[in-house]
């Protein structure tokens, strides 16, 4: 089953997504797919996504902290 989740996106980055979904897909529209289809391509299989994701973290923050990351990051995407 899909998975919904927000990505934060360099211009430059948001920019070749969306050509590339034009290109591939006719529409702008199915940059999710665009993607699913880059991450899938480069990850392959390879288990070195999996082991970056259940690797010890070297940031450490406190739930507060998080939650006004959080805030201050939905307020922005909001605008």
């Amino acid at each position: 089953m899909p998975k919904r989740t927000t990505l934060v996106l360099d211009d430059k980055v948001y920019e070749r997504l969306v050509r590339e979904s034009v290109s591939r897909y006719g529409t702008a529209r199915n940059i999710s797919k665009v993607v699913n289809d880059l991450v899938e391509e480069k990850a392959g299989g390879r288990t070195d996504i999996l082991e970056l994701i259940r690797s010890e973290k070297v940031a450490k923050t406190t739930s507060q902290e998080f939650e006004r990351f959080r805030r201050r990051l939905s307020s922005r995407l909001e605008k």
